[in-house]
């Protein structure tokens, strides 16, 4: 092959590299024309100044957060107003009016003798009592009978209807020749018309003091949701002399609190009122001998409506009273499941009108010997 030849292949291969290079340089010079001329035209967004900034949370859907078993859920309850009236809480005295009705009473010479309960006995079967205070009644006087056998108790005084309770102050009125009764509750005004008080005598000697064997009763009635309702130490607060045969029931964890801290029901009603449930974190709580845990607080009631709403614990025991006054009370049984209220198995019911006014007749029969009221 010539020199001449190879001379213009080479050539032509020069040619070409350099043609390609210039397209190469072309093709950069074009993209990073388009890239700076997009960079130009972008323009940074700001913030909002309306907007707080944070770091976004992200979630882990595998952690699982746990409620605090401790803490107690409250919902809403709505209640009649009017049931501040009612409950074994409810304050009864010179200045407070029972507005009675509707009790559920049983008698309590037919409910010993369906129960074959023979340790003590009523005046005749037309002394009555409140259902629920039936049960822990007897069960206090059995186990005192356990302990002395001696079974001279005997209940001397009831559940009263309000012209009973009239007839006894009138008829104290006029025996003592005063204008008013210094012994006897007005009526409207006894514990008696409530049905949730009793007094006890004895057979042998037709007089209750608390004393001797019985001194046990007085002493531990308590553990069954009993008070003494009048004592000496207060009869300042009562208005009411020493009466240890008079019992009142407020429920065992109230019993317990009132023995152990030395109060009547009135200064108790007052300390109740110091626990709002507004104040979660200063809710009364205490826990008595045997272990058991209580929350008590204080809810007011809207006397301006019908009903009043009511903050109670979801999924535990509670009970609510009013407290004759002006309010509920709400009592927690902490740890405790809510009760499921079955249907009694044993009842009483008045039948007749006749029975009532018998008891206005047996019990106008006892009012030279009562001394408590």
């Amino acid at each position: 092959m010539s020199k001449k030849k190879i001379s213009k292949e080479k050539s032509i291969q020069h040619a070409k590299m350099t043609t390609e290079i210039v397209i190469s340089l072309v093709l950069v010079g074009a993209c990073a024309f388009f890239i700076r001329n997009g960079l130009n035209h972008t323009k940074k967004i700001e913030p909002s100044p309306y907007v707080e900034q944070k770091a976004a949370d992200i979630e882990d859907p595998t952690a699982t957060t746990l409620p605090d078993p401790n803490q107690t859920i409250y919902e809403s309850l709505s209640v009649e107003t009017k049931s501040k009236f009612r409950g074994d809480l409810i304050l009864v005295n010179k200045e407070h009016q029972y507005f009675g009705g509707s009790e559920d009473l049983v008698s309590i010479t037919d409910m010993n003798y369906e129960n074959e309960i023979d340790c003590f006995s009523a005046v005749d079967s037309t002394y009555t009592i409140l259902r629920q205070v039936y049960g822990p009644m007897t069960k206090m006087i059995q186990d005192f009978y356990e302990l002395y056998h001696n079974d001279t108790l005997l209940i001397y005084g009831s559940y009263r209807t309000t012209d009973f309770q009239q007839e006894l102050y009138d008829n104290d009125v006029a025996n003592n020749g005063g204008e008013e009764s210094t012994r006897v509750a007005k009526a409207g005004f006894s514990e008696h018309e409530t049905g949730l008080a009793f007094d006890f005598s004895e057979t042998e000697n037709n007089d209750y003091q608390g004393t001797g064997d019985f001194e046990w009763i007085n002493a531990n009635c308590y553990k069954y949701g009993f008070i003494v309702r009048y004592t000496s130490s207060k009869e300042k607060i009562t208005g009411f002399q020493n009466e240890p045969w008079h019992f009142r029931y407020v429920g065992i964890p109230h019993a317990y609190y009132m023995d152990s801290n030395d109060l009547c029901l009135e200064e108790y009603i007052d300390l109740i009122r110091e626990h709002p449930y507004d104040k979660l974190k200063d809710h009364l709580e205490f826990s008595d001998d045997k272990g058991n845990d209580y929350e008590v607080y204080f809810v007011k009631s809207d006397d301006g409506s019908d009903k009043t709403t009511v903050p109670v614990p979801a999924g535990v025991r509670y009970e609510i009273s009013g407290n004759n006054v002006d309010g509920f009370i709400v009592t927690v049984y902490k740890g405790q499941k809510p009760i499921v209220e079955e249907t009694p198995t044993k009842t009483f019911e008045d039948t007749s009108e006749e029975n009532t006014e018998n008891s206005e007749d047996t019990d106008s029969e006892e009012t030279e010997e009562y001394n408590e009221y």
